[in-house]
């Protein structure tokens, strides 16, 4: 019962609170593991740097001119890569316990399951009519509304004459348009649980009953697509992106270390509840575009809120790509401003 998981952690943090007084002396809230994996990375950088010079070294008969400078990037990387280390094993080893959260296992019985979903959309009138008759049929979704994020083409006539709300977002930008998925679904004061998704097929309503039991647990089920079995063989997240995907994750989870468990910070498919999206939305910039799926975890994290991760399905886009996997670079390019982000607190992108 929600009271009874309330008293247990009240006291389970009263039992925290204590511990922690005898270690206020350590930094439990400094990303050091985060900070560890970056020297590190960094250090491998500059030494693969300094051994690759020896291509202009002998091959440009740059070897007297470069020779300098490429044993000092061998030699001095080991600083980075040995502190690094060192910052890993200190987070890891000495301060995990006590930054993992000492509480029971959440477990807050729904009450009802329906839930209020709402896609994005940017011409998507390939895909958008087919989307929301998938999800209409879902006997768990309540009410759909579809954002089309200023759509040049018939997205809007086609979701609506499908069965959706649909709602025009006439400024132009990915974390925009989620923002104004997140105001018209909480203006829908219809359910306790709004899922987010997009409208191109690449996900699809039937997992939305996986998001549904890992519920009771999170105040955000974010799906990930990581598991191999679950997406196709062909979709528009080829290996490459993939595997960055992950490190972000990665990165982000050793950021808020103790706190979730993260492979993909990219996926546009979630569960939330609405209080917990009451409480985060006046924290959002909706200026942050394609990063801003990482954008969000990484403040609903920092504002306590609990994220959980759910397996979902993955499949090839209806129509062509307009985000951040259109191509190799552009996704690399995304990653990149993700991980500056995550690192800096999102203050360049202010």
């Amino acid at each position: 019962m929600p009271g009874q998981y309330a008293t247990q952690k009240n006291q389970y943090a009263t039992q925290k609170n204590t511990a922690q007084l005898a270690i206020t002396f350590l930094p439990t809230t400094t990303p050091i593991l985060m900070y560890g994996v970056l020297l590190f990375f960094i250090g491998i950088a500059l030494y693969l740097f300094g051994v690759g010079l020896v291509i202009p070294r002998y091959l440009l008969g740059l070897d007297r001119a470069l020779r300098p400078i490429s044993e000092d990037l061998v030699w001095y990387s080991g600083i980075p890569v040995t502190l690094g280390i060192g910052a890993v094993v200190f987070d890891l080893f000495f301060l995990l316990s006590h930054k993992r959260i000492d509480e029971p296992i959440r477990s807050e019985p729904l009450a009802d399951k329906r839930v209020t979903v709402a896609l994005t959309a940017y011409n998507d009138e390939e895909s958008i009519g087919d989307a929301v008759k998938d999800f209409m049929a879902s006997p768990s979704v309540r009410s759909l509304i579809v954002v089309s994020n200023a759509s040049t083409d018939n997205t809007m006539r086609v979701a609506g004459e499908a069965g959706a709300i649909t709602i025009n977002e006439p400024k132009q930008g990915y974390g925009r348009c989620v923002y104004r998925c997140f105001q018209e679904a909480l203006s829908h004061d219809e359910t306790e649980l709004i899922v987010l998704c997009e409208g191109d097929m690449t996900f699809r309503a039937a997992d939305i009953e996986k998001l549904l039991a890992y519920a009771p647990h999170a105040d955000i089920v974010n799906g990930t697509r990581t598991v191999e079995r679950l997406r196709a063989h062909t979709t528009q997240l080829s290996t490459f992106m993939y595997y960055g995907n992950f490190f972000v994750g990665k990165l982000l989870e050793a950021k808020h270390l103790g706190r979730s468990t993260l492979t993909d910070v990219g996926t546009t498919y979630k569960l939330c509840r609405r209080d917990a999206l009451q409480r985060l939305m006046p924290q959002l910039d909706p200026t942050i575009n394609l990063e801003f799926n990482a954008y969000f975890l990484d403040h609903a994290l920092a504002d306590g809120l609990t994220v959980v991760e759910c397996p979902v399905t993955f499949h090839p886009r209806w129509g062509q790509s307009k985000g951040g996997n259109v191509n190799n670079l552009r996704a690399l390019t995304v990653g990149l401003r993700m991980m500056v982000g995550i690192t800096t607190d999102w203050r360049l992108f202010k």
